[in-house]
C-alpha cells in the first residue's frame, strides 16, 4: 500500500466494523455544554447531533484497530491524510487526528498528516501545509502544545487567514483591523451567549 503512493484518508469517526469513533468522542468529551460550540453552531443543531447518543464498551469501538493499520502505512513510507464526511464542524478534524494517535501514530505523523501530506493529496503542497517561504500563512496558533499530548489541538487562541488575525474563542478580528464577529441569527436564542464575546 505505502509503496504504491497513494493516499489513505481513513475516516475513523465513521468507520466500518464496530461503533463509529464520532460515539465514543460524544461519550468522552464535553460538546453539548461548550461556550464554544454553542457559539459556532445553532443550538438545535447542537442538540440533535450531541444528546441521545448510543454508547458502547470501550472493546467495541473499532477505530484503534483502523488507526493502527494507517500508522502501519506511514511507518512503511506511505501517505495517510486526515479527512471526514461533516460529522461536527468544529471538532471532527480534531477527533479524526486524536482517533488516529489512538492507533500509534506519534503527536508528529498525526499532525502531518493532518497538514502537509493532505496538502500533498490534493496538490496543493507548494502553496500549503507548512510553514515555508513563499507559501500561504493560514494557520493555527495554540496555547498547548500538541506534541505533548494531541489533545490540545483544540486550545486554538488565534486564526490567521488571509492576512487577518482572528481569536479562536470568538472569531473577532484583530489584525490588521478590529472587529468583533457580526451577530449570528441563533445568538438571540441561547442565553448563555453573549454578544460581546
Amino acid at each position: 500500500f505505502a509503496q504504491s503512493g497513494i493516499f489513505y484518508t481513513p475516516t475513523l469517526l465513521v468507520a466500518y466494523g464496530g461503533p463509529w469513533a464520532e460515539n465514543y468522542f460524544y461519550e468522552t468529551t464535553e460538546v453539548h455544554e461548550s461556550p464554544k460550540m454553542r457559539r459556532f453552531m445553532p443550538h438545535n443543531v447542537l442538540d440533535e447531533k450531541t444528546l441521545r447518543r448510543p454508547w458502547f464498551a470501550k472493546e467495541e469501538h473499532v477505530f484503534p484497530k483502523l488507526a493502527a493499520s494507517a500508522a502501519k502505512i506511514v511507518r512503511a513510507g506511505g501517505n495517510v491524510g486526515v479527512g471526514g464526511h461533516g460529522q461536527i464542524q468544529g471538532l471532527q478534524c480534531h477527533w479524526e487526528m486524536w482517533a488516529l494517535e489512538s492507533g500509534g501514530m506519534t503527536n508528529f505523523e498525526v499532525l502531518r498528516a493532518a497538514t502537509l501530506t493532505g496538502a500533498r493529496a490534493i496538490g496543493y503542497d507548494q502553496d500549503l501545509g507548512s510553514l515555508e517561504p513563499g507559501k500561504l500563512a493560514d494557520l493555527l496558533i495554540l496555547n498547548k502544545d500538541p506534541l505533548e499530548d494531541i489533545r490540545n489541538t483544540v486550545s486554538i487562541r488565534y486564526v490567521m487567514k488571509n492576512g487577518e488575525l482572528f481569536e479562536g474563542d470568538t472569531l473577532n478580528q484583530v489584525w490588521p483591523k478590529q472587529k468583533p464577529l457580526p451577530p449570528l441569527w441563533w445568538w438571540k436564542d441561547d442565553p448563555r451567549i453573549s454578544s460581546a464575546q
